[in-house]
């Protein structure tokens, strides 16, 4: 994590500066004043010829300039070349070619002069120069001729161009010439070789030059060498051995110098240039090249190396750079020296830039133009574009070298200056006007503007003013009479105010006052103070794997009056927020983070005043990078050492290497493991097998997966030998019966030792001391034909190739084809075990019947039928196998209470022998299966349906069926019944005990020996199982009972009371619910009850109100309607009532009587449940 806060804002009052803390003066426009150039080309313009021409200058200036210009210091008429124009209220020039003309004709040196009546200002001298491509000329190359280890150039030699082009070699093919320390280029764009190998002849050489304007690559004839050598065997493999040079009879040589030559040499650069050096050995060894400077050391923050070393680049030089400089070139030859004296030249440069100069009438001045060079410049004034020698005198100004004194500057002294300062190296020129103006203060920024600052801030407050003479200016605060400068103030000399740092008590409102001798002018400026934005919980450094999901968290603080945005980078970049990306406000979440995720997050939280920043770096772990750069070094007949250059482990380390190899006659594109090794080494000594061309890759491993593998190294092929074992898993066996074949696993590539691998195969019957059969074979399998029916033979194979035989091999037996056994088991006894199972016994058959190895002896049987009338069966034959010569078995899962048939075989590899006799066998009685089907069913609370289907398989005579049941409750179980019922019965109820017990039920089939599986089943639990649980408990509690029979008995008397009321009539404190509210005149309107007569306002009889008021016609007068479900009722949210039924004889006796209150009986019914 690392928080990195924004440099504090400087807040100003305003865009415009007319007096900077060190700028120069500005007029505003609505005064007179010179000219005063602001913008133009370069001083070296080059020009695309397939565009038209373009030569900017702009000036301004009251009244409004007009422009001229000259052309090799001479006036350019343009009203005489229908091609030049200018621009509209400007002085760039325009030349058009789209009528035709040459850009080439209007090269030369160009100069604007921008002309008012108060001066002219002129632009630098612009050098117009058409940019030029010239194509390469002709030219046949002859074949270059080296000898094998000698030193080359190629000379490049481009066509001059403007600019100059951008030189790079490669092969016809358009095949980039690959560089190293050997062979570069150098900055001139030749091609140097330190020492030409004969690898050197694979391609050609083309100097190509690519030029800026034309976008065009102009190409040179491509040189093609011809190396003579001591060796014209190219072995790839030496190619970057240690003693590659040796090993290829090239003889060594101490280092020379190819560029530059000899031992010494000279360099200048003009200041602010970059030095660029070259220093090209040749060499055998390739030599190392190390750069030094006499008397001091290398300027490390300005130094580059490039080119393998070969160039030494020192940027923007200075002139403590000049001195001499020294490149070693070294080998392990010897070493030599090359000097490069270096100096440094300078074009002018500024160190006092004549600036404009305003001034009152009477007041004096100086222009000051200094500038520096080496040479040292001289300096030369103009006046409004003339040579100022020339200009008419002038009492009020003196010229002293580099200044110009005015004194008592009048009006008429207003003119243009130029200071031309030059050398050999080039120039400068400047223009500042001499303005003299009389003018009060003036305010130049809007007024009374708010400025918003962020506390703790540096914070610089700009009042923008004119006048002549210059006015002073002094700022106040909140209307005090004490000037601000000094302590936490500072005051410019234009009069910005600067504020160190802000406070809460620096809010307020700032007052600048500009005064000269013409008069004062003010201004006002508010400023509010706000809370910095800040990020209190930063986003922390997280390492993670790929594919998993990762939260960066950025929680901010800032000044609510202040919008605030929150934003993250990438690397600094904007970060674009992807399908996998998910930003919130206070973090950032990034979900199948990938290898490209890794790298440095910024949370930039910020509002319009400032910002503040937290970055955290995300570390994704991925699977390592392929290695690469594989290398084959100490080549012997068995044995290589490989090395090769570790790829990026991604963050995690590398655990393992793993080596894999191919070779190019048995497999050729398959890759084999070969070895594997600790990530720590970088390279291993292979152990090779004879006559295998290796190929070799490597795998890097680490905890997160397995990298690519890397690009195949170079073939490496092992000399021949015989081989040294003979093919695996040698068998004979026979396909038909009168024949033999033999097989064998071919050996690979790494074990075949040599070319042209075969096999001699040999056999002979065993034990009968016959000679040996052999022959020759190719593949890996041989068929020995007119074999007698399984003989032993005894077997050999071995390897050849040839270099030689392998080992002797061993001794295998293998057997002749198998024929269909002769003989059938004999004397096959059956003895019946149970209803489901029968042993079986029989005579072995003799060992020369079995023509073949004996396998098994094989029961066929099969289910004839049911003793069961009626019953369909399947006649499906089984079998059951009774592996090896053994002479008893037993066969199992049979039916019962059916009838069998059996018959016995043999059986070898070939196949089934003869069937003995059929033999019949009867199953005794069994237990039935389950019944099929059990239902339960629950019609109503009270009754419980069964039913079934008859077993699936009887086994028997069915003799009934018996049920067991028990019920239960949650954990409680109450007693089993066991209910027996007839064969024929498939139904039965059962009658609850009670509505809220569930039953499980268990029903058998039975036959004389006993009873079968059973089926069984449970009545579903009711929705509301749980609660109904409870009450059964809580039911069967004698408190329980206890107090339901005292709640029946006060419902009881409180019916009664109810009753006895409603007959004597009287009056009920209740406030009916009516559209109208009571009148004040109400004299019951206080206690809430009011006269009800049965006189005005009783219903018809035998009707009653409803609800929703209408009449309805009741049975009987006293009802529930009456206590409790008129219209005038209510009902709390329990449901329980809460109106009160009121009734009133007349007025005289209501007023007379006490009234009495009485609980509906539906309300009490209600609250005691």
């Amino acid at each position: 994590m690392d928080r990195q806060q924004a440099l504090p804002w400087v807040h100003t009052a305003l865009i415009l500066f007319l007096l900077s803390p060190g700028g120069a003066i500005e007029i505003p426009m609505d005064l007179t004043q010179p000219p005063t150039i602001t913008k133009q080309s370069v001083k070296d313009h080059i020009v695309d010829p397939r565009d038209n021409i373009l030569i900017e200058c702009e000036a301004k200036g009251n009244p409004a300039p007009s422009f001229h210009w000259t052309r090799n210091s001479r006036f350019f008429n343009i009203a005489k070349d229908p091609r030049v124009s200018m621009r509209r209220r400007s002085g760039t020039l325009v030349i058009d070619f789209r009528s035709g003309g040459r850009p080439e004709e209007y090269e030369g040196e160009y100069q604007c002069f921008a002309r008012n009546k108060f001066g002219t200002a002129l632009s630098n001298r612009i050098r117009l120069q058409v940019s030029k491509s010239p194509l390469w000329p002709k030219e046949n190359l002859d074949p270059v001729v080296v000898q094998e280890g000698a030193p080359l150039t190629l000379q490049c030699n481009p066509p001059p161009g403007l600019p100059s082009p951008v030189i790079f070699w490669m092969s016809s093919s358009m095949e980039p010439i690959t560089q190293d320390k050997r062979v570069s280029q150098g900055h001139n764009g030749d091609l140097y070789f330190s020492n030409v190998m004969l690898q050197d002849m694979q391609t050609d050489y083309s100097c190509n030059a690519r030029f800026h304007f034309t976008h065009t690559i102009q190409q040179k004839n491509p040189f093609t060498l011809k190396v003579l050598t001591n060796n014209p065997y190219n072995d790839s493999s030496l190619r970057n051995h240690p003693d590659m040079y040796s090993a290829r009879g090239v003889a060594e040589r101490t280092p020379s110098f190819m560029y530059p030559q000899g031992t010494s040499s000279s360099k200048m650069v003009l200041r602010g240039m970059d030095l660029l050096l070259d220093c090209i050995a040749s060499g055998v060894p390739t030599p190392d090249i190390a750069w030094y400077k006499k008397g001091g050391d290398l300027p490390s923050d300005k130094t580059k190396f490039e080119n393998f070393n070969k160039a030494l680049r020192i940027t923007n030089v200075s002139e403590e750079d000049s001195g001499e400089y020294f490149c070693l070139a070294s080998n392990k030859m010897g070493s030599i020296r090359h000097t490069i004296s270096v100096r440094v030249k300078a074009a002018p440069y500024w160190l006092d830039e004549p600036k404009n100069l305003i001034l009152a009438p009477g007041e004096d001045g100086r222009l000051v133009c200094r500038a520096n060079g080496n040479p040292k410049p001289t300096v030369q004034w103009m006046v409004n574009g003339e040579p100022l020698q020339s200009a008419p005198p002038n009492p009020n100004r003196e010229v002293a070298g580099d200044t110009i004194i005015f004194r008592d500057t009048q009006i008429s002294s207003r003119a243009v200056y130029q200071c031309n300062t030059s050398n050999e190296h080039g120039y400068l020129l400047a223009n500042a006007f001499v303005s003299v103006l009389d003018v009060p203060p003036r305010m130049l920024s809007p007024r009374n503007q708010l400025i918003r600052v962020i506390l703790y801030n540096r914070t610089r407050l700009d009042c923008p003013f004119f006048g002549s003479p210059i006015p002073t200016l002094r700022w106040f605060k909140n209307g005090q009479g004490s000037n601000l400068d000094g302590g936490n103030y500072h005051v410019y000399e234009n009069g910005s105010l600067e504020i160190k740092m802000i406070r809460k008590e620096d809010q307020g409102i700032y007052t600048c006052v500009a005064t000269n001798i013409l008069g004062k002018a003010e201004n006002q400026v508010r400023l509010e103070v706000k809370d910095p934005t800040r990020i209190y919980r930063m986003p922390e450094d997280q390492v993670v794997k790929r594919g998993t999901t990762v939260q960066l968290e950025c929680r901010v603080k800032h000044d609510p009056s202040l919008k605030l945005m929150v934003s993250w980078l990438k690397d600094d970049e904007p970060l674009y927020i992807g399908n996998r990306m998910k930003k919130e406000d206070d973090s950032l979440t990034i979900f199948g983070v990938a290898e490209r995720d890794q790298g440095s997050y910024t949370c930039m939280a910020s509002t319009e005043l400032d910002q503040d920043l937290a970055k955290a770096y995300l570390t994704v772990l991925g699977r390592p990078d392929r290695p690469r750069d594989l290398e084959l070094t100490d080549l012997a007949e068995r044995s290589v050492r490989l090395t090769w250059i570790p790829g990026d482990d991604n963050n995690s380390p590398i655990t393992d290497y793993v080596i894999q190899f191919e070779e190019d006659q048995f497999q050729p594109g398959v890759w084999h493991d070969h070895s594997k090794f600790p990530g720590s080494v970088n390279s291993a000594v292979l152990q090779l097998s004879p006559y295998v061309n290796y190929q070799f890759r490597v795998i890097a491993v680490n905890e997160v997966g397995s990298s690519h593998p890397s690009l195949p190294s170079e073939r490496y092929r092992t000399s021949g030998a015989p081989p040294e074992s003979n093919p695996s898993d040698v068998k004979g066996e026979g396909t038909r019966k009168n024949n033999m074949e033999i097989t064998w696993t071919p050996m690979n590539a790494t074990s075949a030792f040599g070319p042209n691998l075969r096999y001699i195969v040999k056999w002979r019957r065993r034990e009968t001391r016959e000679t040996w059969n052999n022959v020759t074979v190719w593949g890996s399998r041989y068929v020995v034909g007119q074999t007698p029916v399984y003989v032993p033979y005894e077997i050999r194979v071995q390897a050849e190739n040839d270099f030689g035989k392998g080992p002797e091999p061993d001794t295998v037996i293998g057997y002749s084809g198998e024929d269909y056994p002769r003989a059938a088991p004999t004397e096959v006894k059956i003895r019946v075990l149970n209803s489901t199972a029968i042993s079986l016994q029989w005579n072995r058959v003799y060992s020369d019947t079995v023509q073949g190895q004996l396998r098994e002896y094989r029961a066929y049987y099969w289910r004839e039928s049911s003793l069961l009338k009626n019953l369909w069966v399947s006649q499906k034959r089984q079998q059951a196998s009774f592996p090896g010569d053994r002479p008893r078995g037993v066969v199992a899962r049979l039916f019962p209470y059916s009838n069998y048939k059996l018959e016995m075989v043999v059986v070898n590899g070939r196949g089934d022998g003869p069937r003995s006799e059929t033999k019949e066998f009867t199953t005794p009685e069994g237990v039935p299966s389950a019944p099929r089907r059990f239902r339960v069913r629950q019609p109503n609370l009270e009754t419980i349906n069964l039913e079934w289907d008859h077993p699936e398989h009887p086994n028997g005579i069915l003799i009934g069926y018996t049920l067991k049941y028990v019920a239960f409750n949650g954990t409680k179980l109450g007693k089993q019944l066991v209910e027996n019922f007839s064969p024929n019965q498939t139904k039965f109820s059962v009658q609850r005990a009670d509505p809220v017990s569930r039953y499980r039920f268990s029903l058998s089939a039975r036959t004389q020996v006993g009873s079968g599986e059973a089926a069984t089943e449970e009545t579903p639990a009711p929705p509301n199982e749980a609660y109904t649980n409870n009450q059964a408990d809580i039911a069967t509690q004698g408190w329980f009972i206890g107090l339901m029979c005292a709640i029946a008995l006060l419902v009881l008397i409180l019916l009664i009371v109810c009753f006895i009321k409603r007959s004597r009539g009287g009056k009920y404190p209740v406030r009916e619910k009516k559209d109208v509210p009571l009148g004040p005149e109400d004299p019951k309107e206080e206690d809430g009850s009011f006269d009800y007569s049965d006189e005005d306002n009783k219903p018809l009889q035998g009707s009653q109100t409803s609800l929703d008021g209408t009449i309805k016609q009741q049975e009987s007068d006293d009802s529930l309607v009456d206590y409790g479900e008129g219209g005038e009722g209510q009902f709390n949210e329990d449901g329980s009532f809460i109106g009160q039924y009121t009734v009133k004889k007349d007025k005289e006796e209501t007023e007379g009587n006490e009234s009495s209150e009485a609980t509906s009986p539906v309300n009490a019914i209600y609250s005691l449940a």
